[in-house]
């Protein structure tokens, strides 16, 4: 898909997590679903909209492994991650930054949501493309959620609340920049935004989509198993 923003976007697929929770023998990246790797899968949805390259950040061991299970694309870098997801974040930004400058569209996508649509990755470059600072895709909280406590739980208003999804989408250099901050000051973080946030800079939200679950456990697995057999029958 072309991204009609006339600019390069490029993505890091943060591919690194072991899949330990999935009871998987190989790192969680490379766990098949409908006979094709979840990394695999993740880095041809970014390329269907409008990613023109990939750093995939994998796993201490497993960079051959990786290369295997993604050959025949192109436009494909593969580099090892680090223990974190915030450092294979960093490490991915810095090979992005041998090759581009600080202004390119960066997305951030984790492998373990292999069906994002194109259109969700599109949405989010769009709008940093046309002017956002940081910008990520959330979707509405259906469950009702409690908030527990010393002193026991409260209700809270889902209304106001959403789940937040990934590619997330910056510039290079803000990305950086971020990232660094949080590494220098020893900051947690949960996701790309959260270090954008912590420099001052404002988020801006896009619509997700629930076909991007994330695959943890192998719930997740079956569900998303489910959404690829309802994608083939259209």
């Amino acid at each position: 898909m072309n991204n009609n923003t006339n600019e390069p976007v490029v993505a890091i697929v943060a591919a690194a997590g072991s899949g330990s929770r999935l009871g998987a023998s190989v790192p969680k990246a490379l766990v098949e679903l409908g006979g094709m790797s979840l990394v695999r899968r993740s880095v041809l949805a970014m390329r269907d909209g409008g990613v023109g390259h990939v750093v995939v950040t994998t796993p201490e061991g497993c960079l051959s492994i990786f290369e295997a299970a993604l050959s025949g694309l192109d436009g494909i870098t593969c580099t090892v991650g680090g223990t974190e997801r915030q450092d294979s974040v960093r490490l991915g930004l810095d090979v992005l930054s041998e090759r581009f400058g600080p202004e390119t569209i960066v997305l951030i996508h984790d492998a373990a949501r292999p069906l994002v649509p194109p259109q969700v990755v599109t949405a989010v470059l769009r709008a940093v493309a046309h002017g956002a600072e940081a910008a990520i895709p959330v979707v509405a909280v259906h469950d009702s959620i409690r908030q527990v406590g010393d002193d026991g739980s409260r209700i809270v208003d889902r209304s106001t609340l959403r789940a937040i999804q990934t590619p997330q989408g910056a510039r290079l250099g803000l990305l950086r920049e971020a990232h660094e901050h949080v590494a220098r000051h020893g900051l947690a973080i949960t996701d790309d935004a959260s270090a954008i946030e912590a420099l001052g800079h404002r988020v801006v939200l896009v619509p997700g989509h629930h076909d991007a679950l994330k695959v943890t456990e192998q719930l997740d697995l079956a569900l998303a198993q489910g959404i690829l057999d309802g994608r083939s029958r259209i």
